[in-house]
């Protein structure tokens, strides 16, 4: 690889995948343990220690319990679980025993992160979630507390809430809307870690024309422009992509998945790629996408 591991502490592995089948341009499908393990070796190999999961995302847990376990590194590693968007948020002893099955699941005795698994649940931000909360903390279970969003509405609300540590967001070459919104300007202000998610819109981004769902048709102008962008820089959309996220928000985390070992090295080889700047103009003639593009929840597939 080029470069060398000094910035992959901005780099998180998204394990979704390793607990479901996940992501418009996955073709292998959900990877067993052995393939799952090898994913967690060699990011890890590669200098990322965080790893981001779900008590939501199928056995994901287990799964990363299972691979800490057998390359022995629990005790060096961070985690960033979401609790599970079915869980009663109002009934602290619920939320205490998902807690305690996350931790017992993956093996280690701290998150580095604990989120909300949307938005939705910042309503429930008071009374008997908070004092789970501020109980965890202190009893160094978790570190900090978060929120998943997907509206730069919800982020700007969570940066007002005592408590949030982390706002993880989807945000890629093609959607600028929390960039717009100041989001992470305000976080940045506040000490919130923004984590950056959907680096390559759940692999859309990625997709070539003839692979594109008729539904989401509408992004093949996109997807032209960003191949003209490629061809004058003499670089993939992939690495585009990346070098607009390592480009524009130096201090974010960023949180990407892969089904396969060799997607990780593929990432992370083009995230090490020497900085190639791309004027920022080059990213505004991007704008212009609808929701129904860039929030996958709205895909009709």
């Amino acid at each position: 690889m080029e470069g060398s591991k000094h910035n992959l502490d901005q780099l998180i592995l998204g394990t979704a995948q390793l607990g479901m089948p996940y992501g418009i341009a996955n073709k292998t499908g959900r990877p067993n343990q052995k393939n799952a393990t090898q994913i967690i070796e060699t990011a890890w190999s590669s200098g990322i220690k965080t790893f981001d999961t779900a008590q939501g995302y199928g056995n994901s847990e287990e799964v990363l319990g299972r691979a800490f376990h057998d390359l022995s590194i629990s005790g060096d590693l961070k985690v960033i679980s979401k609790l599970h968007p079915k869980l009663n948020h109002q009934n602290r002893d619920e939320l205490v025993r998902s807690l305690e099955n996350s931790l017992t699941l993956m093996g280690v005795s701290q998150l580095y992160g604990l989120l909300l698994h949307s938005e939705e649940l910042l309503a429930l931000w008071e009374g008997s979630l908070v004092e789970f909360a501020e109980s965890a903390i202190k009893k160094r279970l978790v570190k900090k507390f978060g929120v998943s969003v997907y509206s730069p509405e919800a982020a700007l609300q969570a940066t007002e809430i005592p408590g949030i540590g982390i706002i993880q967001l989807p945000t890629n070459i093609l959607d600028r809307r929390f960039v717009d919104a100041g989001v992470f300007e305000l976080a940045k202000k506040k000490g919130i870690e923004v984590h950056i998610r959907s680096a390559f819109l759940q692999g859309l981004i990625l997709l070539q024309v003839d692979e594109i769902p008729a539904s989401l048709k509408k992004v093949t102008g996109a997807l032209s422009h960003l191949d003209e962008l490629c061809k004058g820089y003499s670089i993939t959309r992939q690495q585009l992509a990346l070098t607009y996220l390592k480009q524009e928000f130096p201090e974010a985390k960023l949180v990407f998945g892969a089904e396969t070992a060799k997607q990780v090295t593929g990432n992370i080889d083009c995230w090490q790629k020497k900085n190639i700047v791309i004027p920022p103009e080059a990213w505004k003639q991007l704008e212009g996408l609808d929701q129904e593009i860039l929030n996958p929840s709205l895909w009709k597939l």
